[in-house]
């Protein structure tokens, strides 16, 4: 078995500055605290992360992904999503080259999730956006679901940008004891529509963070079963979030996941999910 996790954070408040940190998280996550995480694990033949940018401060982003180069090695990091401001438009550009030229930069995210309904819609963002497209890049769309049609607009608007929707449009899990599903109806129909886009994948994570209370894997099956019914076995791909799923320590994450992707895909289907999708979406071949 062998796992490309598609959304590792890592950060250290003593190097950058991050302004929503809060609680368990504000301490330092780096390379040594996810070998921690994943030491109750068993031995998987190959693992390796792809990290997406932690929301330090914007005119630190360059800063980021020197910091987190440095750790690559260690942190068997092979891909990094950086953040730019693409709302900026053209204006992004010199930014979004300078990233370019760090070989471990495959990926742009700009975190939309607080931003208000149809700003990726914008002139300015969607100029932006093109610019990620020329550059090769991929997009993370890190929405909430009723900006999921936004997500499907910007698609529409440029075919040839690769866009990989983060965590599944975050969509309202419930808890253990009351699960919100079926009742997330207008997340379903959204996340289909945005299925129907063939320039977008998604990634099965995040979910446990959406949890109202303590979770469990049954409760989270409707929502991976609805994503890779959807998708399709190539173009979903596995994520931890680690550490802001906090409250999913890394082995029962990726466990539950596994062990319903062993009732769902054949062994082919599920080392395209945990390893071969995002190695080609992210171009790490």
């Amino acid at each position: 078995m062998r796992i490309l996790d598609s959304h590792l954070h890592l950060w250290d408040p003593a190097v950058l500055t991050y302004g929503w940190l809060e609680g368990p998280l504000r301490r330092r996550f780096g390379p040594d605290e996810l070998h921690a995480a994943l030491g109750e694990m068993p031995e998987q033949r190959e693992r390796a992360f792809i990290f997406v940018q932690a929301e330090c401060l914007p005119e630190q982003t360059v800063a980021e992904v020197d910091w987190v180069s440095s750790l690559a090695v260690q942190a068997a990091v092979r891909g990094i999503v950086a953040r730019a401001p693409l709302e900026q438009g053209a204006e992004a550009g010199d930014l979004l080259e300078e990233l370019r030229a760090n070989p471990l930069v495959v990926g742009i995210r700009r975190n939309l999730q607080d931003e208000p309904r149809s700003f990726a819609r914008r002139d300015g963002f969607v100029e932006g956006a093109g610019c990620v497209a020329r550059l090769g890049l991929v997009f993370d769309a890190c929405v909430r679901p009723e900006q999921l049609v936004d997500v499907a607009a910007l698609a529409d608007a440029l075919p040839e940008l690769i866009i990989v929707l983060d965590h599944l449009g975050k969509p309202p899990v419930g808890s253990a004891e009351r699960p919100a599903y079926p009742d997330a109806t207008t997340w379903e129909t959204d996340i289909r529509e945005l299925a129907a886009r063939p320039n977008v994948s998604c990634k099965l994570s995040g979910l446990p963070a959406e949890s109202s209370g303590e979770w469990s894997a049954d409760q989270l099956v409707p929502f991976l079963d609805t994503a890779l019914e959807a998708f399709g076995p190539d173009r979903v791909m596995f994520g931890s979030d680690w550490p802001v799923s906090v409250r999913a320590d890394y082995p029962r994450w990726s466990g539950a996941v596994m062990s319903w992707l062993s009732t769902r895909t054949t062994p082919e289907e599920a080392d395209a999910v945990l390893w071969r999708n995002a190695e080609r979406v992210y171009r790490l071949v």
